[in-house]
């Protein structure tokens, strides 16, 4: 029995340890239908209600990566992409909040597996499904008269991975501090919509500072309008440097404090008295 063990920590191991929390949390979204329709009421609302009627105020000049002038429509829907990416972390967190306390991952973080793997694939298995919900959208958006290039939805999917994995690593670390699911509503909603609205996801940045200096800096360093930008340039087969390393970095960070705050032994999970995989 004793030599079972390291055995089963192997490749082998690891690999159906990753499988088997990313299928279940694919199982579950798949059995959870609302929550699927959920996630695309709020874009396909902005895009077809709030952008039809922003058309005729918010003209958006020739800015990159757009070679011309672009309808609102079209500029806005990379930020709706996105604002899709950061409900779906938070809410990859709200369950981790219920897991860690009284469903599955309680009994993994006992399991011999680390622990940041145990959070790592916990991160993969919240980003598949929120590039589910992204391309979903964006097929809506298609249908609705969008026009994005067919290529670039090709070439947005690791921008897209990238920026999952960023705002499911901010939600990780917000979840440690939260151990009663009454509490994280309110967490939200300092942390969503702030991240959202802040952001060039609704409008350009260069208009954010002919309004105010302050809010274009506030915008400026909000890791969401990076998230945003990076999509946005994907979209059109181009890579914006800035955007990808602050969203490289913010997605290290936050995940490294991730594994440091689920630590037991010194991390917010043990002192508020959560499951310890030592015990």
């Amino acid at each position: 029995m004793s030599h079972a063990a390291p055995r089963s920590l192997g490749l082998k191991g690891h690999l159906v340890c990753l499988f088997g929390i990313v299928g279940r949390e694919l199982l579950r979204f798949l059995h959870q239908r609302e929550r699927f329709f959920s996630a695309l009421v709020r874009p396909l609302i902005w895009l077809m209600i709030f952008a039809a009627g922003f058309r005729s105020v918010l003209g958006v000049s020739i800015i990159p990566p757009y070679e011309t002038y672009v309808l609102y429509e079209v500029y806005v829907t990379p930020g709706l992409a996105a604002m899709v990416q950061l409900f779906n972390g938070m809410q990859s967190s709200l369950s981790m909040v219920y897991d860690r306390e009284v469903g599955s991952m309680r009994v993994l973080m006992t399991s011999p597996f680390p622990r940041w793997y145990l959070l790592l694939s916990k991160l993969v298995a919240g980003v598949s499904v929120s590039v589910v919900q992204v391309y979903a959208f964006l097929i809506v958006a298609q249908i609705w008269g969008v026009d994005l290039p067919w290529l670039g939805l090709v070439t947005a999917l690791p921008a897209f991975i990238l920026a999952g994995l960023m705002l499911g690593s901010i939600g990780l670390f917000i979840s440690s501090f939260v151990r009663q699911l009454e509490n994280f509503a309110s967490v939200m909603n300092f942390v969503i919509f702030p991240m959202f609205f802040a952001s060039s996801a609704l409008y350009p940045l260069w208009r954010i500072r002919e309004a105010s200096e302050t809010l274009y800096i506030v915008c400026l360093a909000n890791p969401f309008t990076h998230a945003v930008e990076l999509v946005r340039f994907a979209l059109y087969e181009q890579i914006d440097p800035l955007s990808l390393g602050v969203v490289s970095c913010v997605t290290l960070v936050f995940f490294l404090g991730a594994v440091a705050a689920y630590d037991p032994g010194r991390g917010m999970i043990g002192r508020r008295g959560g499951p310890k995989a030592e015990t």
